[in-house]
């Protein structure tokens, strides 16, 4: 399949794909772990964003990597102009900050091959992977000379400084509310 025709099936769809090197995927479906702490993380940035050039998308904002490969990332933002693929508007090409919510089976691929894919997008200073069967987040920065540095945080009381949109959060409030399961650590 070629990106053309991902682009026209995809705009006609029920349901989101994401397209790799010529072959389209069924977006994964979320748990309600998995749920809430992207609404956690949605209301804080734009809380912060308020009064800014600075604009948050959820999942439904699909993001070119490179010609060959389409993703909808958990949250993606930007600060300043946004660029598009077309007059559509769905399909942003200059993200600034990446946040993906990691499921048990979607760390390795988040972790992986999507974070090769991911370090290719020239304008990407900040990768942010968020646990969400455990109080974890792992913030991915692009350093000028692009090498990338890792950041951890564990624990309600620890928070991560995202930089590329002038903005931070606190574990405590990404996890606000959040269930685990039966086989994770319990929350707030």
């Amino acid at each position: 399949m070629t990106p053309e025709q991902y682009l026209k099936t995809e705009h006609a769809a029920e349901f989101r794909s994401e397209f790799r090197d010529g072959e389209m995927f069924l977006r994964a479906g979320s748990d309600r772990a998995h749920c809430g702490i992207v609404t956690n993380i949605i209301g804080e940035l734009r809380q912060q964003f308020r009064g800014r050039p600075c604009q948050g998308f959820s999942s439904g904002m699909r993001v070119r990597v490179n010609a060959a490969n389409y993703t909808y990332p958990d949250l993606v933002a930007v600060c300043g102009p946004q660029e598009f693929l077309d007059a559509e508007m769905d399909t942003l090409l200059n993200p600034g900050l990446v946040i993906e919510v990691l499921s048990r089976p979607t760390e390795a691929y988040g972790r992986g091959r999507k974070f090769e894919l991911y370090m290719g997008i020239v304008s990407l200073r900040e990768y942010l992977l968020i646990a969400s069967d455990r109080v974890h987040a792992d913030l991915y920065t692009r350093m000028d000379d692009g090498r990338w540095i890792l950041t951890s945080a564990d624990g309600l009381e620890a928070s991560l400084s995202l930089e590329s949109v002038g903005a931070s959060l606190r574990l405590a409030d990404v996890y606000e509310k959040v269930e685990f399961t039966a086989q994770s650590t319990p929350a707030v």
